[in-house]
């Protein structure tokens, strides 16, 4: 049964209306964090959790978190893969004759598809809505398919109420989607387009396509437990390492998404980042400048162990076994392809920024400087004052330097880069 309050427009409420009072609620709680009782809670309680998550209303943009021959290989190993065909028919196809955009997602928020209007897409990619971004709620704010998925319920945003300022022209409908025997989400549907998007039919037409792609993997299953002479298997995806500008690290293997302590973080990227491995005193030394005996050590690793699920982890010397990719590795491909904007959307802030570690500070310091050093060297004003806007770059003086000489005059961030500028060169003496 479907909630009233799902619907971002009421029956017989003007929708021009209703959009010119959330614009005034939306500068209001980005001017001083206070959202008016129109405002549904819903939506409030979203854009609450976005702005204590580090969410800029302003400047938040979706980071390219997959690149394109990784997300070739997810989409193929995903459960959602086989259902596709039963998307494009029931949804993609009316909606491009709509002008409208389709696009499915990860458990986490991850777009992998993105189909429908030619031209829409290419719109679309502005405010980076593409397969491999991370829609996540955590990652941009408030919009229906990342908020679909923090409340696992349906979900329909219309424009204003989104909390990143650049995604307010568009309006979104999206339901999650979950696997038919556990239960568990797989993902998400979304449809997204104009306010025309925010109606109930719109919704209802989300809610309907999901019900089938969930019995379409029912049959599928059904179908596979049967015995076949030959059965094709999928190459399952390889696990995916989140550290860039988060705490503690996160690790994807297939559906499963498990938060890692710090040290669990540490010990994981460090063995990510080295070919030949470690021995229980070379991993000591990396994690502190005191003397940690090799015993902790191997009973550190024998906990990691039992976290990694598929990844296997070697001995002698400690080594990965298995393909892990991480964001970090991301970030430095699109840097040697020259894809500085993706970069900077990549670069989410220092890596593991809680750690003490020497082995992961060296890390640390040495990304931060490549990608100041890419950004320093380059004339993309956006891609420098996103950087600069961000937590880690509103001190760093000589990129707000950097940002003052390539930006023309006219710039309507002109006059802010002087004022912060000034700021920065009062606070510095």
């Amino acid at each position: 049964m479907t909630s009233a309050a799902e619907f971002a427009v009421p029956a017989g409420v003007d929708p021009v209306a209703l959009s010119r009072l959330l614009h005034e609620a939306h500068d209001a709680f980005v001017a001083d964090g206070t959202a008016p009782s129109a405002i549904r809670s819903l939506v409030r309680d979203s854009w609450q959790r976005s702005v204590s998550g580090g969410v800029d209303p302003e400047r938040s943009v979706a980071p390219i978190s997959i690149d394109d021959d990784l997300l070739e290989e997810i989409r193929r190993a995903h459960p959602l893969a086989v259902a596709m065909p039963v998307v494009r028919r029931l949804l993609v196809e009316s909606a491009s004759e709509a002008g409208l955009l389709v696009a499915v997602s990860d458990a986490v928020g991850q777009l992998l598809w993105v189909e429908g209007a030619a031209e829409l897409r290419r719109k679309a990619e502005q405010m980076a809505f593409v397969p491999g971004a991370d829609w996540s709620e955590r990652r941009v704010g408030t919009n229906a398919p990342g908020t679909a998925l923090a409340l696992d319920r349906p979900v329909q945003i219309l424009g204003p109420e989104h909390l990143s300022r650049p995604v307010t022209p568009w309006s979104c409908s999206a339901a999650p989607i979950h696997d038919p025997d556990t239960g568990a989400v797989l993902g998400v549907l979304d449809l997204t387009g104009g306010p025309e998007v925010a109606s109930a039919q719109s919704l209802g037409l989300v809610r309907a396509t999901v019900a089938a792609v969930e019995a379409e993997l029912r049959l599928a299953r059904f179908e596979a437990a049967a015995p076949v002479a030959s059965r094709t298997v999928a190459v399952p995806a390889p696990p995916r390492l989140e550290v860039l500008g988060t705490r503690s690290g996160v690790l994807h293997h297939g559906t499963t998404t498990t938060r890692l302590t710090l040290r669990h973080s540490e010990l994981l990227l460090l063995l990510s980042e080295s070919a030949r491995g470690y021995t229980s005193a070379e991993l000591g030394v990396a994690l502190s400048d005191q003397d940690i005996p090799e015993v902790t050590i191997r009973a550190e690793l024998s906990r990691l162990r039992g976290v990694l699920g598929p990844i296997e982890l070697a001995s002698r010397p400690y080594r990965l076994a298995t393909r892990l990719r991480s964001d970090l590795q991301t970030l430095r491909e699109h840097l040697r392809q020259g894809r500085i904007r993706q970069a900077v959307a990549a670069y989410r802030g220092p890596l593991l920024p809680d750690s003490q570690a020497p082995g992961i500070e060296q890390i640390r310091s040495e990304v931060h400087a490549l990608v100041r050093s890419h950004l320093l060297s380059c004339d993309d004003g956006d891609a420098v004052l996103s950087f600069a806007d961000a937590p880690h770059g509103r001190d760093d003086y000589e990129m707000w330097l950097h940002a003052a000489e390539i930006l023309p005059m006219s710039s309507p961030r002109a006059a802010q880069v002087s004022a912060h500028l000034d700021r920065l060169d009062a606070e510095l003496g």
